[in-house]
């Protein structure tokens, strides 16, 4: 299956920067007569549709023979519009901070114009999906029925930014990195940013007790590789985008709420489900927490596991089944 492409022109980012982008998408299933079947399921950081496909299939959480599912793909994932794969002026490192207010306008823009829809069923998310998913609801408040969010908070918190701007600053302490500009991969400093990733992904647990073996890895090493696997394959500049939209996020930070977080989270209509896993390095149990009690109609069930952030992509197949049936009984 392929992605699609939806075109918008002189597209007007949160920093005032107007350009012309591609949103690259992917559809499984099909829209019902109503129009009420539509889940919007964006994607995560370094993935793309094929990542999302896991939580995809007949019986499973998301049934393409009960539902129509968009797949949106995050701006700055080298398939929708990204720093590696834009025209001048607009190319590598003059590529324009996208907030998730800027992918979910562009997504909203997607969703009303290719499809016709007003109001989605439900948007899905893991991690920055699930940034997402929050950031849907609290955007068009009156346009979302039901939100989930798996592994992911509303708004990044201080720790996790610290650790975005560790993986920005392996990067640029690259020579060759060149503020942007290189002729080829920044490799040492790509290298150490999969190094600093590969620590955080899953719980102190997960390593003591080597749990990694479960998914075919011997050693620390071999997480490391594991690591370069997922990361290595994108531009530099592409994961520096991803990463500066993922520390940027807060639904409160534009015109309508004014920076005023409880607002943003008060103004929210839709039911959720939100489940952050335990043992969350990025997304802890009591940022959900404090989100959670500002929402009208809110469930919040943590996933116990020691695979930590990633017990949430499907790693963990206790944690996967979990939030299968979660899911499947909101929806």
């Amino acid at each position: 299956m392929h992605d699609r492409v939806f075109e918008i022109e002189r597209f007007t980012t949160q920093s005032g920067d107007t350009l012309d982008l591609k949103l690259a998408y992917r559809v499984h299933g099909e829209l019902n007569r109503a129009k009420s079947n539509l889940i919007v399921y964006p994607t995560y950081y370094a993935g793309g549709s094929d990542e999302n496909e896991y939580l995809i299939g007949a019986g499973k959480t998301l049934d393409p023979d009960k539902y129509c599912i968009v797949i949106p793909n995050l701006f700055g994932n080298g398939v929708s519009s990204s720093p590696s794969n834009s025209p001048a002026p607009w190319s590598g490192s003059r590529f324009p901070m996208m907030t998730y207010f800027d992918n979910v306008a562009a997504q909203h823009q997607l969703i009303q114009q290719v499809f016709g829809v007003t109001r989605v069923c439900a948007v899905v998310g893991f991690s920055m999906g699930a940034m997402q998913a929050y950031q849907w609801a609290s955007q068009y408040p009156d346009e979302v029925e039901r939100f989930v969010a798996v592994c992911g908070s509303a708004r990044t918190a201080e720790h996790n930014q610290l650790f975005l701007d560790s993986l920005r600053a392996a990067v640029v302490a690259d020579a060759s990195f060149n503020g942007g500009d290189y002729d080829s991969p920044p490799q040492k400093g790509l290298e150490a940013f999969c190094t600093i990733y590969a620590s955080w992904f899953a719980s102190q647990t997960f390593f003591a007790e080597r749990l990694y073996r479960s998914m075919g890895i011997e050693n620390l090493a071999g997480v490391i590789e594991f690591a370069k696997g997922v990361f290595m394959r994108h531009d530099a500049n592409d994961l520096l985008a991803m990463a500066a939209t993922w520390r940027a996020g807060d639904p409160s930070a534009h015109e309508t709420y004014q920076g005023d977080f409880k607002r943003s989270m008060r103004s929210i209509q839709a039911k959720a489900l939100v489940m952050p896993c335990d043992t969350d390095l990025y997304f802890r149990v009591s940022d959900n927490e404090a989100e959670v009690v500002l929402l009208r109609d809110a469930q919040l069930v943590p996933i116990r596991s020691d695979f930590g952030h990633v017990a949430g992509g499907g790693f963990d197949p206790t944690a996967l089944a979990f939030i299968d049936a979660r899911i499947k009984a909101f929806l």
